[in-house]
């Protein structure tokens, strides 16, 4: 099998609609775990998603989760730009994926031609997250 990485993105309590959002955009498989599943029922945590994944049709997987409400031991939630997804490719789907994920977001670069010859774009969506995209040119 490997290694491989993922990205693994966290969210403050809306992890589930982040990343059913995702599963419309890609489709695929969504599996959410709370952490009253993981075996914590009763917790003021227990709606909270503490593993959510999502292994789309293209071969993509994206990972989420809730993170904690002030704990010990764990620094503040932030959301930062210090992470964005890259999508990239020759597959058509990606101009559609990048048109979805705009939608209630902000676009920081449109999506066209640069002067490497590929599409590339980049925005940020409804949830905060940073996504950049490269579609690549087919050289001659």
């Amino acid at each position: 099998m490997g290694s491989h990485a993922n990205p693994c993105i966290t969210f403050k309590g809306n992890a589930r609609q982040a990343m059913e959002f995702y599963r419309e955009v890609f489709g695929g498989d969504l599996e959410v775990g709370t952490v009253a599943d993981f075996g914590a029922p009763g917790s003021a945590d227990d709606d909270k998603v503490m593993h959510a994944r999502l292994d789309t049709a293209a071969g993509y997987t994206l990972m989420a989760w809730d993170f904690p409400d002030d704990r010990p031991g764990h620094p503040a939630y932030r959301p930062g730009n210090n992470v964005a997804v890259f999508l990239g490719g020759d597959d058509h789907e990606l101009r559609d994926y990048f048109e979805q994920l705009s939608v209630g977001g902000t676009v920081t670069l449109p999506l066209a031609k640069q002067v490497w010859g590929d599409e590339a774009g980049s925005l940020v969506d409804r949830f905060g997250i940073s996504w950049m995209f490269n579609i690549t040119n087919p050289r001659h």
